[in-house]
């Protein structure tokens, strides 16, 4: 007997997970980096992002969540408020690809199904690897220069808001720092050894990078049963 209800109970899963609500759509906005040049504030979108992104509504307050997001980041002393950093002039452009998958939680109960409109405010952290365009500069030259692609793990920290439109789609908005495990995103730490490199800010600190902005997404998939999770 036993056995037979655990039989059950994996078929149940089973069937149940062909039942789910999922949602595929986009994220556009603005990006900014925090690291050894230009301004240090945590939220100033500088640069252009966009994405595209995936979820699987596995209960009504939480999804696993999939993500692709291209985004360019730049910085430039002159725009710092530090005197030092003016009268260095250092400035760089790079690109980051993000990969990225996780959880979002809601603050509460997110049901699609109910047949009143829905919002709640939610939070998304994971597990992100980021690639980008290692960079050097020469001592005594204006200029830096890609010696490799890089990759590198980051920790997305992200809150947004969502909100129900139109039936089907949702939309969202949201602000998400990453932690990253490279001081180099802005080439001022690189990883190869010469003496005519240029090494600058502070070497134990490394760089972060910030996406803000919305997304749409549109939910397809039958009724979901929220029993067995």
């Amino acid at each position: 007997m036993r056995y037979f209800v655990t039989a059950i109970l994996l078929i149940s899963l089973v069937f149940t997970g062909y039942s789910q609500t999922y949602e595929i759509g986009g994220f556009v906005g603005g990006s900014n980096y925090i690291g050894d040049v230009g301004r240090t504030n945590y939220i100033s979108p500088n640069d252009f992002a966009f994405g595209g992104i995936f979820k699987w509504n596995r209960s009504a307050r939480h999804s696993f969540r999939g993500s692709v997001i291209v985004a360019g980041i730049n910085a430039d002393d002159l725009d710092s408020g530090e005197t030092r950093r003016q009268q260095r002039g250092y400035e760089f452009q790079n690109t980051i690809t993000e990969i990225s998958v996780g959880i979002e939680y809601t603050f509460w109960e997110f049901n699609l199904y109910s047949g009143r409109p829905q919002s709640t405010p939610y939070l998304y952290t994971g597990l992100t690897y980021a690639f980008y365009d290692a960079q050097f500069k020469f001592r005594g030259s204006d200029q830096f220069r890609t010696y490799e692609t890089a990759g590198t793990p980051a920790i997305p920290m992200v809150v947004g808001f969502k909100t129900s439109v139109l039936g089907k789609f949702i939309l969202g908005i949201e602000v998400g720092a990453r932690y990253t495990f490279t001081d180099n995103l802005d080439g001022s730490n690189p990883d190869i050894e010469d003496a005519e490199l240029l090494q600058f800010g502070n070497i134990n600190s490394d760089d972060w990078y910030v996406f803000t902005g919305v997304t749409l997404t549109y939910t397809f998939g039958r009724q979901p049963c929220y029993c067995n999770f």
